[in-house]
Formats: C-alpha cells, sequence, structure tokens
C-alpha cells in the first residue's frame, strides 16, 4: 500500500485477515490471549511482533490494524490508539514530560487541552502559554529545557491557524518535540508531518468515525516514541481503545476522505454565502480571503476545513435565537459528524473558562460554531441564512 493513494489507503491498509478470508475488518472481541506452551508465553513477554499479542490494554489484531492505518494516511512509522481524544492527548504530553520540564503551549485551543497543561503544572513541569498564532511569542518562549511544543493546528473554536513549520523550525533548534493536535484539520487536510510535526494527535470521535457513535482518540509518530515511552504509558495507566470501537472507525475510515471533502465544500460555500450578513459581527472561515491566515491555511491544508465560525451581533441571546431557529443543523457539543452541528462554547465547551480566558482566545458570547456534515449544500445554507434572519 505504500506507493497507493489516501483514498486506497483508507479502505485497504492494514487489513489483517483470518483463516476464513472475511472481506471486511474482524473484530476480536477477547481482552486475553492463548498461548501454545509456557515458553511460547514467556517470549512473548520478552519481545512480542506485530501479530503477536499480550493483553487488549496492549494491544489486539482489530485495534492494530485502525493504528496501522491511521500510521499509513498520515505518513508516520507508527500510531498508538486510545480511548479518546484527551487519553490521546494526555499520554502524548505526559509519557516524556517529568517535574522540571519545560512545555509551551498555544493559548488556542480546547479547554480540556488548556486543563491538561493545568494539571502538567501541577505537577511541577513549568509551562509556559501563549499567543501562538505569532512566530516571535514562540521565539521568546522556548528554552534549552524546552521538551515539548504544543498546539492545535487549527484552533477550537475560533479557527486560529498556527504555523506548523515554523514552530518546529523554533522547537528543533532546542530539541523539542513538536506535538499537534490536528482534529480540526483532519486527516485529509493533513501535512503536519511533512511540515515538522513530531507527534500528530487525533480525536477519532470526530471526523473519523464520522457518525456520532464512538469515542477514539491515536497518536501517531516515530516508532521509538510509539513502542516506547507513549505505549508503555497508555498500557499501564489504561488509556487504551476498545476493540469495538477500532472495528467503528476503521469502517468509518473508509468514506473518510469522501466525507470531508464534501464536508469543506459545504462550509466553504456556506461562508462566502453569509460573510457580511448584517446578524454577525464576524464570519471567521480559513477558506476566505478575509481570515487573517488565510494564506497559510491554504500552504498547509490546500482548503478551509469542514467548521465555521459565526459571531452573533446580539451577544448570548441573538446565538441562541440563531440556534433554536435552526432545522437541519443539529444543537449539540460534537464536530466531524455526517450530521451538520452547531455548537455555543461559551455556555458549553469553554464554560470552564473564565470571561477572560474566553475573550482571550475569541470567545464571545455571540460567537456559535458550526460542524457542516454531509447534507445538501442549498439545505444547509437555506437553513442557516433563516436562522440568521431570526437572530
Amino acid at each position: 500500500m505504500a506507493d497507493r493513494k489516501i483514498r486506497t489507503k483508507l479502505v485497504h491498509e492494514g487489513i489483517r485477515r483470518s483463516q476464513y478470508g472475511e472481506m471486511a475488518e474482524a473484530m476480536f472481541l477477547t481482552q486475553g490471549f492463548i498461548y501454545p506452551s509456557a515458553e511460547a508465553a514467556e517470549a512473548r513477554f520478552i519481545s512480542s511482533t506485530d501479530d503477536e499479542f499480550i493483553y487488549a490494554r496492549y494491544g489486539n489484531p482489530t485495534t492494530r490494524m485502525f493504528e496501522d492505518r491511521m500510521a499509513a494516511i498520515e505518513g508516520t512509522e507508527d500510531a498508538f490508539a486510545c480511548a479518546s481524544g484527551m487519553a490521546a492527548i494526555n499520554g502524548a504530553l505526559m509519557c516524556t514530560l517529568k517535574s522540571g520540564d519545560h512545555v509551551v503551549g498555544a493559548r488556542q485551543m480546547f479547554g480540556s487541552c488548556l486543563h491538561v497543561l493545568k494539571v502538567l503544572a501541577g505537577f511541577g513541569v513549568d509551562v509556559t502559554i501563549i499567543d501562538g498564532a505569532d512566530l516571535e511569542n514562540w521565539r521568546a518562549a522556548v528554552r534549552e529545557n524546552t521538551k515539548i511544543c504544543f498546539f492545535e493546528s487549527v484552533s477550537n473554536p475560533g479557527l486560529e491557524v498556527i504555523d506548523i513549520k515554523g514552530v518546529a523550525e523554533i522547537a528543533h533548534a532546542v530539541g523539542a518535540l513538536v506535538v499537534i493536535d490536528n482534529a480540526f484539520a483532519s486527516p485529509i487536510y493533513s501535512r503536519a508531518v511533512e511540515l515538522g510535526a513530531d507527534v500528530v494527535v487525533y480525536s477519532a470521535t470526530k471526523h473519523i468515525d464520522g457518525g456520532g457513535r464512538v469515542l477514539g482518540g491515536v497518536v501517531c509518530g516515530t516508532k521509538e516514541f510509539i513502542r516506547g515511552p507513549l505505549e508503555t504509558y497508555v498500557k499501564h495507566t489504561g488509556g487504551a481503545m476498545s476493540p469495538f470501537h477500532a472495528w467503528v472507525l476503521l469502517s468509518g475510515l473508509q468514506t473518510l476522505d469522501l466525507r470531508v471533502r464534501a464536508q469543506a465544500a459545504s462550509a466553504a460555500a456556506v461562508a462566502e454565502a453569509v460573510e457580511g450578513h448584517a446578524s454577525l459581527t464576524r464570519c471567521v472561515y480559513p477558506g476566505l480571503p478575509s481570515h487573517p491566515q488565510h494564506t497559510l491555511a491554504m500552504a498547509q491544508m490546500g482548503a478551509g476545513g469542514t467548521m465555521l465560525a459565526l459571531d452573533l451581533a446580539g451577544g448570548k441571546e441573538a446565538a441562541f435565537r440563531f440556534l433554536n431557529a435552526l432545522e437541519i443543523v443539529s444543537i449539540s457539543n460534537n464536530l466531524g459528524d455526517a450530521k451538520s452541528i452547531a455548537t455555543h462554547p461559551a455556555t458549553t465547551t469553554h464554560k470552564n473558562l473564565s470571561e477572560e480566558e474566553r475573550a482571550t482566545i475569541g470567545i464571545t458570547p455571540g460567537l456559535v460554531r458550526v460542524s457542516f456534515g454531509i447534507e445538501d449544500t442549498a439545505d444547509l445554507l437555506a437553513d442557516i441564512k433563516t436562522a440568521l434572519d431570526a437572530a
């Protein structure tokens, strides 16, 4: 599969077939594995191959298929599947850090990611939070003991775009790893490894599943990192993925390219159509020329992505009128689904941040995040326009 295109890899990469020759990926719902002898058990605990398994918390054939497929499409040597996106973030950061180490993180990120950085600080890790959109801030923040530079390639929910190549050059100059939460970009619009990222993390709950069915996360990186500190940390702390979830996510991957490209096309069409609407103070979409990092977004992703942020002029009350007027787009707090979803971050996903913290990352009372699904673009546009008029 190495020379095949991404859409082919999404369907075929990593398949392990049993003696029955099944067409679909097999689901191995087992927590343990049998050894033919005591000597074989001893040998496996000393050293096991990719097709030898010990315990589901350490690895499973179905989970391994998902890991192989993710590594192949991301362009990394290996991957490790986790129970959720946040388990993946936690593992990627915790597994290499100790008291006295330094981490630089961008302030433009999901509230739970910021919380993990606070937890690290409580354990003695020195954490510096900066405005990650400005490379000068990264240059000023890194030190000789900086171990990780951590950021979202496209921020949640403000859709700010951070220069992966620029940060990587700064981080690597002091020997730091670049760890990226790439959920908003999705694997389809990812060039993270090519641009210098060392570790790429996804919430598989989002675009990869695409059907709102299961939780999952995955960390992609070098074999040394994945099968070294990360696997050791996750298998001992219990954040491994369920085989059933891996099986669902393998199915989701088969249509990922088709779905994400359709979702991004709808997001772009709606953004162009509603920009400048009287109900809005801002229409934020990386694919619009008005976006502050539009040129960077096009260079890094080649598209604006599947997410749109609308800032309603009337604040929370107008945002709620907008949300309550939607008929096709559902009100929820997930994203990357086949169904379109609208979220009010200030009262849901980012409500635990202080008002000052929300303002710092551009979350106003009127901000609504829209995740585009695969419904007809014309229907979505009509629904959003009607809701904007109602606002």
